[in-house]
């Protein structure tokens, strides 16, 4: 790993450790390598558990893991503002198991998307995504060359769509 990597290791371990420290969370934050991890490209800091109460836990994650979408956000925005693109990283934040077992849970939404799309011919709309897993979805059907996938409409409503590609063929008259 080059010595900006680790330096970006470093500064979004930091960050969240003295967050969770200013907000009286016991926690640590340990950076964690494994298939997820490569798959999206992003490093992932995951929150220690064993020092958490369960209400503390709760809190964190939020309902429907609102809370670690904004903490995520956070980190980022904040670790990455003024870092030359070279220096940039995405950041996964984790908690309880959650990011693994929403990834399974957006793995299996794609396919049913996939699915129908292709028994329908109509389009499939997902709703009640954040845009990190609008994002992730994407990038999970980005190899279907006969489906195309796009948001649509505005936040807190925005949804995502995966419909089936049309051909220039089709479109001329």
């Amino acid at each position: 790993m080059s010595a900006i990597a680790d330096i970006g290791l470093e500064r979004g371990q930091t960050w969240l450790q003295d967050l969770l420290k200013l907000a009286h969370l016991p926690a640590r934050v340990s950076i964690e390598q494994h298939d997820l991890a490569q798959a999206s490209g992003s490093i992932w800091l995951t929150i220690t558990e064993s020092d958490l109460t369960p209400e503390q836990i709760n809190i964190l994650v939020g309902e429907h893991g609102e809370v670690l979408d904004a903490l995520q956000y956070l980190a980022n925005t904040i670790v990455n503002l003024g870092q030359p693109p070279e220096a940039q990283h995405a950041y996964t934040i984790e908690l309880h198991g959650y990011r693994v077992k929403r990834q399974a849970e957006l793995q299996a939404l794609a396919e049913a998307a996939v699915a129908h799309v292709r028994e329908t011919h109509q389009p499939y709309v997902i709703e009640h995504l954040s845009a990190a897993e609008r994002r992730q979805i994407h990038n999970l059907l980005s190899d279907y060359e006969d489906l195309k996938t796009f948001s649509q409409g505005r936040e807190p409503a925005r949804h995502l769509v995966v419909q089936p590609q049309v051909s220039p063929a089709e479109t001329s008259p």
